[in-house]
């Protein structure tokens, strides 16, 4: 009976693991993520708390003249704990990634294939680092501005649907004009 090589999801051998057909999952903390973590807000000790849930399989997809393609479907949900930027208070965003990965021989063959197709095409490397390349789709996938939908407290000077926060220059033009009726 053939046995099934075991797969190091740090030093993944894409070629290997989509011939295999195999499958990995995990659960890495959020804290193991570095460049994530400076964008996510920390808790009262000031860790990082939360978890990437993870599922990748391999996919040996055929070609034209026999020839068959490395293909890896990554799948990962996570909670950030981020800080909303119109209240500064702790808010959370709920983050489902899919992708696939077709895996090319080189650079050349990706920047092509790359403008014309819908999924991630990646040079095949001897070894993929799946920690770091889902870091990378954390990253991309961060909201730019991080938000409640609507803030839990009222925010200081008006926010939330107040006057003030519907016109920010309506409070600075009466202090303008407070100053110079003053000199």
């Amino acid at each position: 009976m053939k046995k099934t090589p075991e797969f190091n999801p740090r030093r993944l051998d894409a070629r290997a693991f989509s011939k295999n057909g195999a499958t990995l999952s995990g659960r890495w903390p959020l804290s193991g993520f570095t460049r994530l973590r400076d964008a996510l807000a920390a808790s009262h000790d000031g860790t990082v708390q939360g978890a990437v849930d993870w599922t990748v399989r391999g996919e040996e997809v055929p070609q034209r003249g026999g020839a068959t393609q490395a293909w890896v479907h990554l799948e990962a949900r996570t909670v950030l704990p981020l800080v909303c930027q119109r209240c500064l208070g702790p808010t959370h965003e709920t983050l489902t990634l899919e992708r696939d990965y077709q895996f090319v021989a080189d650079e050349e063959t990706a920047r092509l294939l790359d403008a014309e197709v819908e999924h991630e095409v990646l040079v095949l490397e001897r070894e993929l680092d799946l920690h770091a390349l889902l870091e990378d789709e954390l990253l991309l996938d961060l909201p730019l501005v991080p938000r409640h939908e609507v803030c839990p407290q009222p925010l200081e000077g008006g926010g939330n649907g107040s006057a003030a926060g519907d016109k920010p220059f309506a409070a600075l033009a009466g202090m303008i004009g407070a100053r110079r009726d003053s000199d």
